[in-house]
């Protein structure tokens, strides 16, 4: 999951610097039980930035896996600018992997593009930042003209100490089980106790995301930026 997330990168933008970091979940949601890891990084330049993550699952219960990897999925978005001064950014990203569903079964995770505009506000000293993403999303073979609005959002707490972080998208799409609209939204919480490592927590809420349900899966995690 998502992970410095563009809040992040937007602060590693404002400092010159590049964010490159791997995290190691445990989750412990019911017919979870499994590793996932995501590496992620952001780099900045004179014309924007691109922002990119990969997310690996260890095996989970009901996929019949044990010893290997039971999804891949990665994203890839970059934005554009023309002046230090600009509010609206243009932006395009690419979605997509694979899963098991058990059985020796294995399906897509349909390539999605995304195009659109976000715009990012900050506090004076950039603890508090978010990010709004307003987005046309194209589905192959699913959906022509659907759309998904994102928001991120990063705070540092007490000196930098504690990072609350995390994402929400809303998304048409429409499944099998006759729902068109899905809502997904990972917030973390990390404990920082030096600059490279940390320890946390994320809980994924999604509704309509697997299935027709609103769902709750809480990890367990450790990171390190680069």
């Amino acid at each position: 999951m998502k992970k410095v997330l563009l809040a992040m990168a937007f602060v590693a933008f404002m400092f010159s610097v590049n964010a490159q970091n791997v995290q190691l979940h445990y989750d412990f949601g019911e017919g979870r039980k499994m590793l996932t890891s995501t590496v992620e990084m952001f780099r900045p330049d004179a014309y924007g930035s691109t922002f990119f993550f990969i997310d690996m699952d260890y095996g989970a219960d009901g996929t019949g896996i044990d010893n290997g990897i039971s999804l891949a999925y990665w994203e890839i978005a970059r934005a554009f600018k023309w002046n230090e001064t600009q509010k609206f950014m243009p932006r395009v990203e690419y979605n997509g992997g694979t899963m098991s569903i058990g059985g020796g079964v294995w399906i897509p995770i349909e390539n999605c593009w995304l195009a659109g505009v976000e715009r990012t506000w900050a506090s004076a000293d950039f603890s508090k930042i978010l990010t709004l993403q307003a987005n046309y999303k194209y589905i192959k073979d699913k959906e022509d003209a659907a759309f998904q609005l994102t928001a991120v959002w990063t705070v540092q707490m007490a000196e930098g100490k504690f990072t609350f972080t995390g994402f929400a998208d809303f998304w048409k799409e429409e499944m099998f089980w006759g729902t068109d609209y899905r809502f997904l939204t990972e917030p973390q919480l990390w404990y920082n106790p030096c600059k490279n490592f940390s320890f946390g927590t994320e809980i994924e809420l999604s509704n309509n995301f697997v299935g027709d349900e609103f769902a709750v899966k809480p990890t367990l995690a450790v990171k390190y930026t680069f």
